[in-house]
Order: C-alpha cells, then sequence, then structure tokens
C-alpha cells in the first residue's frame, strides 16, 4: 500500500467500526486525509484492534515519524552546568530515548479532542489506538482516578521512545501556591524513580502542567531544573534527562537556568 492507501484503509475501518461517523466524507487531499485519520484516532474509545489494523497503522505512523525526522537524545549537547542535563526544542514524539514524559489528564486516557494540539493529543496520535487501551487497563486496574504528582509507565508503541511515562500535574486555578509547587516537583521525582526502576538511562520531560493548566512557565521551569538536580544529589543517578520545550518562551527560560552563573 502507498501512504495514502493506507491512510484510506485506516479511515475506512475506524468509520465502520465507529458507524456515528460513517457519513465524513473521506478528501482526497493527503493532509486532510492524515488530519481525518487522526480525528477518528483521538475519538476512538479504549478497544483492541485487530492485527490487520496495527499492522497497517505502526507502518503509517512510523513511516510518518521517520519523515518529521528522528532525534537522538544522548547525541544532544549536554549542559555547562552538568553533562547528565539537556535542552531541545522540537516535537517529542520524534525524540529518540528510553523513556519520554506526558502531561497526563487524571483520566489517563489521552485527549478526545480531534486534533487538539496538547501534549497528551498528539503522543496518543503518533504512539498508536494501543496506547489509550493499555492506559484504560492500567486505570482499570486502579479503580480511581490517576492522583495529581505521581506517574504510570507504558510501552511506547511506534513512537522512537521504550516506554512513556504519564503524569499529571497541577491545574493552577487561581494564585500559585506551595501545594501546586510541591506537587509539581512530586511529578518530576516520580517520573525519574519510575523511569530508573525499569531501567531507563535516559528520559525526556515535557514543560508539565504549563499551557492549559496554567503553571507559570518560568517558576515551572525553576522546579524542574531544581527538583532533577536534588534527585541527582541524592541518588547519584546516572539517568540522561532532557528538558524537551516547544515555545520559545520556555526555550529561553531554560537556557538561561542551564547557563553557568554568571
Amino acid at each position: 500500500m502507498t501512504r495514502n492507501e493506507q491512510c484510506l484503509y485506516l479511515i475506512q475501518a475506524l468509520q465502520q467500526e465507529m458507524p456515528q461517523y460513517a457519513d465524513i466524507p473521506i478528501p482526497a487531499l493527503p493532509q486532510k486525509r492524515w488530519s481525518l485519520l487522526r480525528s477518528l484516532m483521538n475519538v476512538r474509545p479504549p478497544l483492541p484492534a485487530d492485527d490487520a489494523f496495527l499492522s497497517v497503522q505502526n507502518a503509517y505512523l512510523q513511516a510518518l515519524t521517520r519523515e518529521k525526522g528522528v532525534t537522538d537524545a544522548l547525541r544532544l549537547p549536554p549542559s555547562p552546568i552538568d553533562p547528565r542535563l539537556r535542552l531541545w526544542q522540537g516535537d517529542i514524539t520524534t525524540l529518540r530515548c528510553d523513556t519520554i514524559v506526558n502531561a497526563a489528564n487524571s483520566q489517563l486516557l489521552g485527549c478526545f479532542s480531534p486534533c487538539h494540539g496538547c501534549i497528551d493529543n498528539i503522543i496518543h496520535t503518533m504512539s498508536g489506538v494501543q496506547l489509550r487501551l493499555a492506559c484504560d487497563q492500567l486505570m482499570r486496574a486502579q479503580g480511581h482516578e490517576e492522583p495529581t504528582g505521581q506517574a504510570k509507565i507504558t510501552p511506547g508503541y511506534n513512537l522512537p521512545c521504550k516506554y512513556i511515562l504519564h503524569t499529571v500535574g497541577p491545574i493552577v486555578d487561581g494564585p500559585l501556591t506551595h501545594e501546586h509547587e510541591r506537587l509539581l516537583a512530586s511529578c518530576y521525582r516520580s517520573c525519574l524513580e519510575l523511569a530508573e526502576e525499569n531501567g531507563c538511562q535516559s528520559i525526556a520531560f515535557c514543560c508539565i502542567s504549563t499551557g492549559v493548566f496554567m503553571f507559570p512557565n518560568q517558576r515551572a521551569a525553576e522546579i524542574a531544573v531544581k527538583t532533577v538536580q536534588a534527585y541527582y544529589a541524592e541518588t547519584g543517578s546516572e539517568i540522561n534527562t532532557v528538558f524537551n520545550v516547544f515555545k520559545d518562551i520556555d526555550l529561553r527560560i531554560y537556557q538561561q537556568l542551564l547557563s553557568p552563573a554568571r
């Protein structure tokens, strides 16, 4: 199958599986066709998929990632303040490392809003429908929503990383408090601990709780760097940490924090 044929196959399979979307016309243009496929994947409930679907989906998503270009985390330049720290601006779903961190919601099932721009949406999209099912199984076994400040681990599926760590950051609805700060630090600490429990030697953090969770960018970055440094000091860990940013404002903040004091 060509890439366009793969996309068509996947759309038709999802429309058959979810007949409420069967009347949506399938665009001819590849980019619009991909947007429809992504939308259907985003709204799909956590259900098993047959081997034929997964085989085509996996090939399609992996080809998309290769086309975007994969970055090796350990080839990024180390920070002058600590060789275990790195900074990278880009799409976290194209980063090759042992584990990446997803800023999840308390349901831990990913974003159901079609083509939403949040990191939870893009990670679930590019990982594949297997990820939502794996998260659902974790949540059913747990029996309650995911608490803020903890972490869960799943395979990376079609991403270049081995694992995905899912953590729920604090929502700042009003003035920033010490409890918000404590919970955010707990997210970073929980992810580091769980990564090392699973043999990971590299981890990439997104900017947890910034954006729609409204944690101030500067303070969030300060807590992130301080928590990782404290973890290193307390444990002697050699895990390599990448601070992954997408926005220019976060890039500038982390560049300052990871530069030697003048």
